[in-house]
């Protein structure tokens, strides 16, 4: 069996071609701020999206016509639970419209892999969307009635790393362990996992956080609006998710151009990423505590694990809580394309979008 396993990240399109278990070839085509940010609205990115798709597969002397099931990474639908899920003209249209509030590129994968499926009259699976919903009611709350914290992460790398590091490292269960797990790259998360569930974490496109390079991260609320009275709401939401950090700070979302000049001794871009590094530190603090402390390793994972400073500095005030361990780059597309196989084969279920959010509420509460 062939599989297109389709990853759009907020700087990047990962594609990776598998028949059954092997890999036949992996890409990842990086994308500056300035070509994403000509698009108004993510749904825009997806003709640019699907040509990036057929000229790689193309250049790998592939068609569509060879892929038998195409897997997309999701988000932006009603919240839904972990595992594989068929993706069907509701989950498309959820995804596409973005009910579920945030809109983060990665929506485009469930949307290519639809789209692709139906033009071949293929299958089309997701794995692990950001928009899994294992919080807990405490983590929900804010101090404004009807303006609650939701579930948006990078749920698919992180589950992914932390099974294999439960299995391989612990020779334990995933289920049997509380971790705190570090996303870091285009995007940045930081979640508590316990015994198997993500109970807390930021909502890295959703203003929360450390800043990245493409987002602002948490900012005081009134200075926060001073801003938007003298810009727009627009202009800020889009900094939430694209427009912010790095690249306002830089002009762009390339990391490794700003640690060049962070090797230079820049004094700017020291101070941005030093500022980084604390920000990132103070979240993994944060979610130790929603543990009690009772963490059995904090793992670092995505792209910004080649920067060994960057590795160093979250070592040094965060090493005291729990071993660290530090996978490089991500699981996901071997997690996408392993996942499904083996639903297919009948060994793990396959679940159908309901189009309904996982939590409706706090029941009989007047919050």
């Amino acid at each position: 069996m062939t599989l297109l396993v389709i990853n759009p990240g907020s700087t990047s399109t990962k594609l990776s071609l598998y028949r059954d278990e092997s890999v036949l070839w992996e890409e990842n085509v990086f994308h500056d701020a300035p070509e994403l940010n000509r698009f108004p609205h993510v749904n825009d990115q997806m003709a640019f999206r699907e040509k990036v798709i057929l000229d790689l597969l193309a250049k790998h002397g592939s068609t569509l016509a060879d892929v038998d099931v195409f897997v997309g990474r999701g988000g932006s639908a009603h919240t839904q639970k972990g595992g594989v899920t068929r993706i069907d003209s509701l989950l498309f249209a959820d995804t596409q419209r973005g009910v579920g509030g945030s809109e983060h590129p990665a929506k485009l994968g469930v949307m290519l892999a639809y789209v692709l499926a139906e033009k071949t009259g293929k299958q089309a699976y997701t794995l692990n969307p950001t928009n899994v919903d294992e919080m807990t009611d405490v983590a929900r709350l804010t101090g404004i009635k009807g303006v609650y914290r939701n579930a948006q992460f990078h749920v698919l790398n992180q589950k992914a790393t932390a099974q294999v590091h439960a299995e391989k490292k612990l020779h334990r269960r995933y289920e049997d362990c509380n971790f705190i797990v570090a996303h870091i790259d285009g995007g940045i998360t930081v979640n508590a996992h316990d015994h198997g569930q993500m109970v807390d974490g930021n909502v890295g496109a959703g203003g929360d956080g450390p800043f990245t390079p493409t987002r602002i991260g948490s900012v005081p609320i009134l200075p926060l609006l001073d801003y938007i009275e003298s810009t727009s709401l627009a202009h800020v939401r889009r900094m939430c998710s694209s427009s912010g950090g790095f690249v306002d700070l830089f002009g762009t979302a390339n990391a490794d151009t700003i640690h060049r000049l962070v090797d230079q001794g820049d004094p700017k871009a020291c101070l941005v990423w030093d500022a980084l590094i604390y920000q990132i530190a103070k979240m993994i603090g944060e979610m130790a505590t929603v543990l009690c402390g009772q963490v059995d390793g904090i793992l670092l994972t995505g792209g910004f694990m080649r920067f060994s400073d960057l590795v160093e500095g979250l070592e040094r005030r965060c090493g005291w809580i729990a071993p660290i361990t530090v996978y490089p780059g991500e699981m996901e597309q071997d997690a996408m394309a392993l996942s499904v196989l083996r639903a297919l084969r009948g060994e793990a279920p396959i679940l159908t979008y309901t189009g309904k959010p996982v939590w409706n509420g706090f029941a009989g509460m007047d919050l």
